[in-house]
């Protein structure tokens, strides 16, 4: 699943194509997605200027003109690409078409089908339903260590789950969750209880540290996604332990090796002797 860098190189990349343009037409293929979209998905957007794009954990929100905001979610499989009607050929899973005045054309592709699109005021999108119990941005101001102590301190769960709960902190997946706490040094098995201020402050650096790094790379691209040029991204080649298991460990120490155990049904890819 595209998680927040991906999500957020989509945002940077479909901002000089829509910020700012008039929506010229909007075409639903197929509007059973995740969940179905609004009946009247179409014409409440044509016609329509998006004002800017935002980003929300891992929901993208084009803002409209007219006070109203689509809240858009790739799912699994899903991807925005930029293209132009006379280039484009259409697939079987391109399910939403964007048309700017310019002649730009966005496409919203999803085979799998757990993507969404939903549409809402914009002055009720704290309430929204997929929003409304988010926890703090993970590169917003209001995310800090204290913050993170105070939310986990008396969590009895490992911190690798508490991590992945967008209650907690809004936008982290599988992916960067293993990769900071690698970098932070925390054991993922380690119960969210036990980890100090002083350890939670250095995930908040580090948590900080490996979004940007993957956002300046362009996400990661490990099956569906790509940025919206098409282009993958290329931040895979930087994992230190995710995928990674029987390599051996990015610190170089002797006798060091990635393992990999199963939390919540996910892979957590770790090195026991780094992580305590």
């Amino acid at each position: 699943m595209p998680e927040l860098p991906e999500v957020e190189t989509v945002r940077r990349g479909l901002i000089p194509v829509l910020e700012g343009r008039r929506l010229a037409r909007v075409t639903v293929r197929r509007g059973d997605l995740r969940r179905p979209l609004p009946e009247n998905f179409s014409a409440a957007l044509e016609g329509r200027t998006i004002t800017h794009l935002e980003r929300r954990a891992k929901y993208l929100l084009l803002h409209l003109d007219d006070g109203h905001t689509v809240i858009g979610h790739l799912g699994m499989s899903g991807r925005m690409f930029v293209t132009s009607p006379g280039e484009h050929k259409l697939g079987t899973h391109d399910h939403i078409l964007f048309e700017t005045e310019d002649g730009a054309l966005v496409v919203f592709n999803d085979p799998r089908r757990f993507g969404l699109m939903d549409l809402a005021a914009t002055d009720t999108l704290d309430d929204h339903p997929l929003l409304a119990k988010l926890g703090p941005d993970p590169l917003g101001n209001q995310f800090n260590g204290p913050v993170l102590f105070a939310a986990i301190r008396h969590r009895r769960s490992p911190i690798k789950a508490v991590l992945l709960d967008q209650t907690v902190i809004a936008g982290l997946g599988n992916i960067y969750v293993c990769e900071a706490l690698f970098r932070a040094g925390v054991s993922p098995r380690r119960l969210a209880v036990n980890v100090s201020a002083v350890r939670s402050e250095r995930l908040v650096e580090t948590i900080r540290a490996v979004l940007g790094e993957a956002i300046a790379a362009g996400g990661s691209s490990l099956r569906d996604y790509v940025q919206v040029s098409g282009e993958l991204g290329y931040f895979q080649h930087n994992f230190r332990v995710y995928g990674r298991e029987g390599e051996a460990c990015a610190s170089g120490a002797d006798g060091h090796v990635v393992r990999r155990l199963t939390q919540s049904g996910r892979s957590t890819f770790y090195c026991p002797a780094c992580q305590r």
